[in-house]
Order: structure tokens, then C-alpha cells, then sequence
């Protein structure tokens, strides 16, 4: 079981501020699982807009985290070269559903899983939790792909 810091996140994935939204991995087994973490602040871009006065994670960022921490999975297990050439592509999500907000000063621990790898689609159960709580969960697919 191995950890990572952000220094190390960021060379797997290619995101960068404002839309990289992993902060830190607690452990990853490859080809099994990943647990990581993404620290909710006032300080991010879409809180002024979602919603003033009531600020609020949008579902869709708690999904796109969600894809970073299984895009790191799939990363450490696929055995693909990482470089400025590799890429993971979001290709699909099923039953996603929301069980509570998040809010700026919670902590959101997110938790990946591989349920199968097939003709190069990576098919995950991911789940977020704030305080042991639910907030969100999803069936998530990806794929790896060098780029020309």
C-alpha cells in the first residue's frame, strides 16, 4: 500500500488550479483500490457563484474528483507510461446519486474501486464521504490513451 502527496499526484495527472481536485492519496493497491482526499475551502472559484450567501460543492465537481482519484487508480495499474502524452478520458457514469451537500471546512474522502477492465475501459464503484457520511456515489468508466 502506498500513499501520495500532491507533488506527486500532479505527475499523473494533468490538471492544475483550479480543477485538480486531489489533494491527497492515503493508500492506493493497485489494481484494487484508492482512498484520497480533497479539502472543501471558501477560497475555490465556484463558491461565490454556488450560491451566494449558501455556497455548496456542485454535484459535478464531487463527480470529477471522484474520476481524478479512479484516474489515479487506473494510472498505477494500467502500466501506461506517464507523461506529457498520457491522458485519462472520463467516458461514462452510472447511478450517480447525491446524499448531502458539501460545504467549504468539510473534508471530502473519496474512495475508488475496481469493479472490471475490459477492451481498455476502466469501470470503477467510487463514493464520497464527509465525516463517515455519504454525500456522494457512482459507477464510473474511464480510459487511458497516449496522445500523438
Amino acid at each position: 500500500m502506498e500513499t501520495m502527496d500532491i507533488t506527486q499526484i500532479m505527475k499523473f495527472l494533468p490538471h492544475r488550479y483550479p480543477f485538480l481536485l486531489v489533494d491527497r492519496v492515503l493508500e492506493i493497491v493497485p489494481h484494487e483500490r484508492i482512498v484520497a482526499l480533497k479539502n472543501i475551502s471558501m477560497n475555490e472559484p465556484q463558491f461565490p457563484g454556488h450560491f451566494p450567501n449558501h455556497p455548496v460543492m456542485p454535484g459535478v465537481l464531487m463527480i470529477e474528483a471522484l474520476a481524478q482519484t479512479a484516474g489515479l487508480l487506473a494510472f498505477k495499474s494500467g502500466g501506461a507510461e506517464v507523461n506529457e502524452h498520457s491522458v485519462i478520458y472520463f467516458v461514462g457514469i452510472d447511478g450517480a446519486r447525491f446524499k448531502r451537500p458539501v460545504v467549504p471546512g468539510d473534508q471530502l474522502r473519496m474512495e475508488a474501486s475496481i469493479l472490471k477492465v475490459t477492451r481498455g475501459i476502466w469501470k470503477f464503484a467510487a463514493q464520497a464521504m464527509v465525516d463517515g457520511q455519504l454525500a456522494c456515489e457512482a459507477v464510473l468508466m474511464c480510459t487511458l490513451k497516449q496522445l500523438d
